[in-house]
């Protein structure tokens, strides 16, 4: 198959004079940006009922204001990676970073369905240019070690913690003001992150080779039919024509995909990193914990809308106790983990969330939020912090500077995958539960098959804590010198 060339030759690399490393400015700047880009996911949620009517979306169409940035975004991020590794890293990242503040300018000035559409899709091809080359500088920056299980638990907490701060600043932003700032919060915060990033970051060393165009093609193609079958299996079933042709799709392309990477000199995703069994475990459990994760944030803020007659502000406020404990407990981790080693923390972390889970999927149409929603809030938080960082360090440990583009490109694909499956499965799961139940008032209903979806997902978390009991402990991997200077290509 024929690949393209993007590699300089020797005759036209430069030396770039390389900046002094600052890493607490350049972990604030890359923690910052990773919020960003995960409470996008979730910060419309709740703008959700004041955007439908002002763009004229009808019912059904109005989640694809969701789908529209996790398409886009799940399905690059694959080759997102992988240039990163190629083209350099902080290129991609300012690029992306940039991207993605446009399209939330263009975002808030939407005059109709199409220009708001087109504007998230924009926003998710921004997130995937970005969000590999993230996890990647925080390799190349901090030594293996304690400064990287520092770096990789705020990376951690972050990713985690973006769902719930997205929906308690939808709710604010949504209720003191219009629809339209939860488009340009993003503006001033990605035009400050990619001047910062401009500054601060030295470029890394560009790997020589060749750019897979057959892979990449079949990467994109593949991932973007395999999130958007289950994103159409959450709207109108895992039977429609639609949905199976999706899945087919995705199945012969990145059946293609693995084919051509494994012939190929210069891989999009080079095969041999799933040949660590230890690590494929870490990419499945991350897949698996953020789905069911993604069943609390997706069910909860309807039942507190719809049952209980909350507002959107409201809403947004209850799930603070869940964010303040993920983000203290988050800063303990890095003294836990030498102590304990990852393996406990995670089997304790994932049993909270399975706990949490369950507890929640025994509310009824009239619980309160003190008796039946701040302690599992809380065990929920607590959880997440004690478990995702853990995980993230399972996947990155040990991984070669020219794989961690694309192995950070892995992780969040997984990230995307496991929502957009945790979604798909659960919602067609509470609804079909729902419709067996009989009770004159929706809200009854909806609440059974809420207690359904949640009961799925706390047995998909225990799944999560019963394979990190498999884990074996990992002897340290070599160091992994931090950012040095080195000559790069202009």
């Amino acid at each position: 198959m024929s690949t393209a060339s993007i590699s300089a030759t020797p005759s036209t690399e430069k030396v770039v004079p390389q900046r002094e490393p600052k890493p607490g400015l350049i972990l604030a700047t890359i923690a910052t940006c990773q919020l960003m880009l995960v409470l996008d996911a979730t910060i419309v949620n709740i703008a959700l009922p004041k955007i439908r009517p002002a763009l004229h979306f009808s019912e059904a169409s109005q989640s694809w204001v969701l789908n529209a940035y996790t398409l886009a975004f799940g399905g690059l991020l694959l080759l997102g990676g992988r240039a990163g590794d190629i083209l350099g890293r902080r290129r991609m990242f300012v690029t992306g970073v940039t991207l993605f503040t446009v399209a939330s300018f263009i975002g808030g000035l939407a005059v109709d369905s199409g220009m708001l559409l087109a504007s998230r899709a924009l926003q998710g091809a921004g997130a995937a240019m970005a969000g590999p080359s993230m996890l990647a500088l925080i390799i190349t920056t901090f030594p293996e070690g304690a400064p990287r299980v520092k770096a990789m638990s705020l990376y951690a907490a972050v990713s985690s913690a973006g769902g719930s701060v997205g929906l308690l600043l939808g709710g604010m932003l949504t209720t003191w003001g219009s629809w339209r700032l939860v488009m340009y919060i993003n503006v001033p915060i990605g035009a400050a992150a990619a001047i910062a990033a401009a500054r601060l970051l030295n470029e890394s060393p560009r790997q020589q080779g060749r750019f897979d165009i057959p892979g990449a093609i079949c990467s994109v193609t593949g991932m973007s039919s395999l999130v958007y079958g289950f994103i159409n299996a959450s709207e109108h079933g895992w039977g429609t024509p639609v949905t199976i042709a999706a899945f087919v799709a995705a199945v012969v392309l990145l059946g293609a995909f693995v084919v051509t990477e494994s012939k190929v000199e210069f891989p999009v995703f080079p095969l041999r990193l799933l040949k660590d069994s230890h690590r494929a475990r870490a990419y499945g459990s991350y897949m698996l914990l953020v789905g069911a994760m993604f069943s609390m944030f997706y069910f909860m803020p309807q039942f507190m809308q719809r049952v209980l007659g909350y507002s959107p502000m409201r809403a947004g406020l209850a799930f603070l106790p869940l964010t303040v404990t993920l983000f203290a407990v988050s800063r303990f981790v890095p003294k836990l983990l030498p102590r304990f080693g990852p393996r406990p923390l995670i089997v304790l972390g994932t049993a909270l969330i399975s706990g949490a889970l369950l507890w929640l999927a025994q509310i009824k149409a009239d619980s309160g939020f003190t008796g039946s929603l701040l302690v599992p809030f809380f065990m929920f938080g607590l959880g997440g912090a004690l478990a995702f960082s853990p995980i993230a360090l399972n996947i990155m440990s040990g991984l070669a500077p020219r794989d961690s583009g694309a192995g950070s490109g892995l992780m969040q694909a997984c990230q995307q995958i496991g929502a957009a499956v945790g979604i798909a499965v659960l919602v067609t799961i509470s609804t079909s539960a729902a419709k067996g139940s009989h009770d004159p008032n929706p809200e009854v209903n909806f609440t059974h098959g809420l207690n359904t979806g949640l009961l799925v997902g706390s047995g998909i978390a225990l799944t999560v804590c019963l394979i990190s009991l498999t884990l074996k402990p990992k002897a340290p991997a070599a160091a992994v010198p931090a950012q040095a200077p080195a000559p790069v290509t202009e």
